[in-house]
């Protein structure tokens, strides 16, 4: 509990720092660079064929022109903007999101090392190839598991618990071994996923009850186009703060749990000697004959 609550408030502690804010706005940069470049490149292309595709289709046509007729015709030279809007938002944030996870887990893990854990041993037992490999295992199982306990969700409090502890234990699954594949080896990285599960199953469900706030943002952008453009990026820097925080969080936990693991087997004594091969008999001594057994 001890290094669970500390952990806790280091990682929060750790959040308002500039190296850490300013990754958290990463992805907002990303957004704007890619969003300028789709824009420059495919914007009226794209305009015209939502358009075309618009007057194309009988049953738009017939809404447009009832739109029309209700005084509402102004919508129309609007609605081909906004359709590619919506359409290429999600992308552009689900891009902007993977990258920006794919380059801040390992740079939060190193500034906690670098200031907490500076003489803590690097024995690298994880690897880029091993980390993706293990992402997309444990991604598989906790997409099967989902599936299976599908029909369970219609018991009312199931549905509150389940899902949250499915993405919890994948949360742990990937940011545990994320933290430790630097400076653990692979029987320690084992050992501490073994002997600290359930704080760390735990950290991955409130992390992921955490996430739920980006959610109800990205909810009220779907639900007033107004404040679409406003309350998306809003919603993606939470979400990377609400990463940039379960980082932390892990790898403060992770990364101090296995500093204790190494003072304790320092302090284990010495398993004992094997005991001796037995001798051979040395040269030159006599060979005494047992006398056989008579019938």
């Amino acid at each position: 509990m001890n290094l669970f609550l500390d952990s806790f408030w280091r990682a929060v502690a750790y959040c308002v720092r500039p190296r850490v804010i300013a990754l958290s706005f990463l992805p907002l940069i990303l957004m704007v660079a890619m969003a300028l470049g789709l824009g420059y490149l495919y914007w009226e292309p794209a305009i015209d064929w939502v358009r075309n595709t618009l007057e194309a289709s009988a049953i738009i046509k017939t809404m447009l022109d009832w739109l029309q007729g209700i005084g509402a015709g102004a919508l129309k030279p609007v609605l081909a903007p906004l359709i590619v809007i919506f359409a290429v938002t999600p992308l552009i944030v689900v891009v902007s999101l993977l990258v920006v996870a794919l380059l801040m887990a390992p740079a939060l893990v190193s500034l906690v090392a670098e200031r907490r854990f500076p003489n803590l041993e690097r024995k690298r037992g994880g690897s880029w190839l091993g980390a993706l490999v293990w992402s997309l295992g444990s991604t598989l199982l906790a997409m099967i598991a989902l599936v299976v306990s599908v029909p369970l969700w219609l018991v009312p409090p199931l549905i509150l618990i389940l899902p949250p502890l499915i993405w919890g234990w994948l949360t742990y699954r990937v940011m545990a071994y994320d933290a430790l594949a630097e400076h653990a080896s692979r029987q320690e990285r084992i050992e501490l996923l073994r002997r600290h599960r359930g704080w760390l199953l735990g950290i991955g469900v409130l992390t992921g009850f955490l996430g739920a706030a980006p959610s109800m943002l990205w909810a009220s952008g779907a639900l007033f186009a107004v404040a679409f453009v406003l309350l998306i990026p809003v919603a993606v820097w939470v979400y990377t703060l609400v990463f940039a925080f379960s980082a932390l969080w892990f790898a403060h936990f992770s990364l101090a749990a296995l500093q204790a693991l190494r003072a304790e087997t320092a302090n284990m004594p010495p398993p004992p000697p094997p005991p001796p091969p037995p001798l051979p008999p040395s040269e030159g001594a006599p060979v005494v004959a047992l006398p056989h057994a008579i019938n």
